[in-house]
């Protein structure tokens, strides 16, 4: 493949927005990947290259969100091992078979997180001064969790919306810390889908890097914009940009 200024333009700006939305939301997949893949990289290749900018991604959002006290670390040995699990089988799968065919899977996933937000809001959202569940009182986000985890190993785009209703709708915390949750189960699962990507030669260092700054330069944004932006305001902007991801992905 070739590197020209148009390529890393492409690679700096998807990276960016992706870097926002996969903070705030989830789905900035759904711009890199197809960014890869007009680059020549082929869908393996681009799938395995887009979670080096994941990864460095996880890393700057929850220093970011731990430095102002938003990362509860109290459920996360609960939350890590399910998707650690799921992300290795889901890696092992990405690695050897083709990813075609999960896009019926993807575009259900995300309309139907749509559509919950819209028309029952309350199984997702929990209400101002609700309290977290301890993940042991709610067996089924083990394996919900591992799903995710799954799914998350074999194609990023799209996972976020599956981590926010495992730990918003099941497990009640509020968006903020959801958020961080959602990277940190995020940044586990993409750890070892990354490992196995490099084991098989499957990445591609140069664009991978240039994608993984522009990521990291978009989750600091995001940071910042979680943390200013109130529930109400931030359920709309989660809403939106599930909408958007799920025509994008139509495309």
């Amino acid at each position: 493949m070739e590197i020209t200024l148009l390529t890393v333009s492409l690679l700096l700006g998807t990276g960016l927005v992706a870097g926002i939305i996969n903070t705030l939301a989830g789905g900035g997949s759904n711009l890199t990947l197809p960014a890869l893949m007009i680059m020549g990289l082929p869908a393996d290749a681009a799938n395995a290259t887009n979670r080096v900018g994941v990864i460095m991604h996880t890393l700057v959002t929850l220093r970011g969100f731990s430095r102002h006290g938003k990362l509860p670390m109290e459920d996360a040995k609960g939350l890590l091992i399910p998707v650690l699990v799921g992300g290795l089988l889901g890696s092992v799968l990405a690695s050897y078979l083709p990813t075609s065919y999960l896009k019926p899977i993807l575009l259900t996933t995300m309309i139907s997180m749509s559509l919950l937000m819209l028309f029952r809001p309350g199984v997702v959202f929990p209400s101002a001064g609700e309290q977290p569940l301890v993940l042991v009182r709610w067996s089924k986000s083990w394996w919900l969790l591992m799903l995710a985890g799954v799914y998350g190993g074999f194609v990023q785009a799209g996972v976020g919306f599956v981590l926010i209703a495992v730990i918003a709708g099941g497990l009640r915390y509020d968006l903020i810390r959801t958020n961080a949750l959602k990277i940190m189960c995020t940044g586990a699962f993409t750890g070892v889908a990354l490992a196995l990507f490099i084991w098989r030669g499957q990445v591609v260092w140069v664009p991978g890097l240039i994608l993984a700054s522009a990521t990291m330069v978009g989750g600091l944004i995001g940071v910042r914009l979680a943390l200013n932006i109130s529930p109400q305001v931030m359920k709309w902007v989660l809403f939106v940009m599930t909408l958007v991801v799920s025509i994008a992905a139509l495309i």
